[in-house]
């Protein structure tokens, strides 16, 4: 196995997990997100689950702390639970084929593609290659690989690359499943201002189907990123299923500067209910307005994030993970070590509400091994000035909070907190807003647009507000209303800074419920 700055990650896990120990200590380092052990990381993608492990791969310079488009990598990182992953050496080096950008895999369980005869099956991987010269003027197509050992080692497809872009500069991203309805493999491919849908038998022969979003106005104010579309019961019922189309949109570079961006700004994520039926996605209904467009999160660090494929059906849930940054200021996070991490693994689901479909995201329930119970609270009343947590500290944490609306105009949680540092997670009644404000939060100088507070509307529900919070050494997380609202924001304060507080301003505020738990460190950090 390759080694990674001296540090040999094999796959024993207890040798990785000793030697890690000293190094997942530093200034900022995520506790429980995942991140790789040094340098550069964006794009989740190829996320897959086969024989009993989940594969994360994502967007890796595993040589300098800042992205290197020319000689991207696929990283690579197992887990048996979405929770505590290992790393492996990166998956998928560039070659003379160009570097190796987004994409998916894939179980190909029925050897489709032929690779598999003497194994049955195994994993392919489909993904961009940028900077191939197989045709001049087209440097970015889509290739494949393919593993016979679990996704340990891959063989590039000799027959590659195995879809050219007709005319764009932009052609790339694919996401790829299995349509049992018309027994194909289908790609969903971001093409600058719209999606284009691919169909094939074998992973290797690709027809176009159908494109999407090119003529929907106020969507296209920056390039189309890392498409996914999926199916998602509804309100839970096996039997009625909406389609949903997720797109990420990038920093404004051109597409259409008068588009309104994401609300907090650079890049963000949209998705679209409807309907697909094997060839092509067609909404529920239009938007009416560029007000209608939905948003995924309305924090400012939850992008590129894609499902993962081949969960077993008896689990039966749709989950994905994204990554917790924004191309406005990535490459100037002042991690040293490492650059870039995950956001926790969240379920999608789709709920009914009184003005329609809604996505709704929730923490999986796997992150409850890492509960370490520090406070529970049941019916008590919050007075202006009152503060019930002054004796409790955490550098990371989760917080799960259920509120009955009262007279005061504003209440929510302080943490990360000292004389002069604090993130404040609060609601405010009067403009039925959740709202993160990270303005005191930490070092923010290394980009004027980190400084910032972000909103999220969210109604209170039969008079109460539920929040469930992840604090993280670098992140928050925020799921309002059991994930109808969602806000992910990094934040960089000193670890000394471990104040928390509950406060109401203007009146009083009844807690229903409160539940504060310390999270296990999945790097076997447990003393801070």
């Amino acid at each position: 196995m390759d080694t990674i700055k001296d540090i040999n990650l094999t796959d024993d896990n207890s040798s990785r997990k000793e030697s890690r120990n000293g190094y997942y200590r530093e200034t900022y380092r995520p506790q429980f997100h995942y991140s790789p052990g040094y340098n550069w990381m964006n794009d989740p993608n190829g996320m897959v689950y086969y024989e009993g492990e989940y594969h994360l791969f994502y967007q890796h310079t595993p040589h300098d702390t800042r992205p290197d488009f020319g000689r991207m990598h696929w990283g690579h990182a197992v887990s048996k639970d979405l929770v505590h992953w290992d790393e492996l050496s990166p998956a998928i080096p560039p070659g003379e084929d160009g570097a190796i950008f987004s994409g998916s895999a894939v179980v190909d369980k029925n050897n489709t593609s032929g690779f598999f005869n003497e194994e049955g099956s195994g994993l392919v991987a489909i993904y961009t290659n940028e900077g191939n010269r197989a045709q001049p003027g087209k440097s970015q197509v889509q290739s494949i690989a393919y593993s016979k050992d679990k996704g340990r080692t891959w063989t590039k497809y000799e027959g590659n690359p195995v879809l050219f872009p007709t005319e764009t500069l932009d052609f790339r991203d694919p996401k790829v499943f299995w349509h049992d309805e018309s027994s194909m493999w289908i790609m969903i491919l971001a093409v600058r201002d719209r999606v284009e849908f691919y169909s094939s038998p074998n992973l290797k022969e690709w027809s176009f189907a159908s494109e999407f979003g090119s003529d929907i106005p106020g969507i296209h104010r920056g390039i189309f990123e890392c498409p996914d579309v999926f199916r998602v019961q509804v309100d839970e019922d096996p039997n009625t299923m909406k389609w949903i189309l997720m797109l990420s949109v990038g920093d404004r570079n051109g597409v259409n500067p008068n588009d309104p961006e994401p609300p907090a700004g650079g890049s963000g994520m949209m998705y679209f209910i409807g309907n697909f039926d094997g060839k092509a996605f067609t909404l529920e209904e239009m938007l009416e307005s560029i007000d209608s467009i939905k948003w995924v999160d309305y924090g400012s660090d939850f992008y590129a994030a894609v499902t993962w494929s081949g969960v077993p059906n008896e689990d039966g849930r749709k989950i994905w993970v994204g990554w917790m940054n924004n191309w406005r200021y990535a490459t100037m996070l002042p991690s040293e070590e490492w650059r870039g991490q995950t956001s926790i693994p969240r379920e999608i689901k789709l709920r009914t509400y009184p003005e329609g479909l809604h996505l709704i995201q929730a923490p999986i329930s796997e992150l409850s091994q890492l509960r370490k119970p520090i406070l529970s609270l049941q019916d008590l009343t919050i007075k202006s000035g009152m503060n019930v947590l002054s004796d409790i500290s955490a550098a990371k944490a989760e917080i799960i909070a259920e509120f009955e609306i009262g007279t005061a105009v504003e209440f929510g949680f302080k943490v990360r907190k000292s004389s002069n540092q604090e993130t404040i997670i609060g609601y405010n009644i009067s403009s039925g807003e959740l709202f993160v404000d990270r303005t005191k939060s930490s070092a923010t100088d290394f980009h004027s647009d980190f400084t910032a507070k972000h909103k999220a509307p969210m109604k209170p529900e039969h008079g109460r507000v539920q929040l469930s919070i992840y604090v993280d050494w670098s992140s928050i997380e925020v799921f309002g209303n059991q994930g109808k609202a969602i806000i992910s924001d990094m934040i960089f304060p000193d670890l000394e800074s471990k104040g928390l507080e509950l406060y109401a301003i203007g009146g009083e505020l009844r807690v229903v419920s409160l539940q504060i738990n310390d999270m296990v460190s999945i790097w076997g950090n447990e003393t801070v």
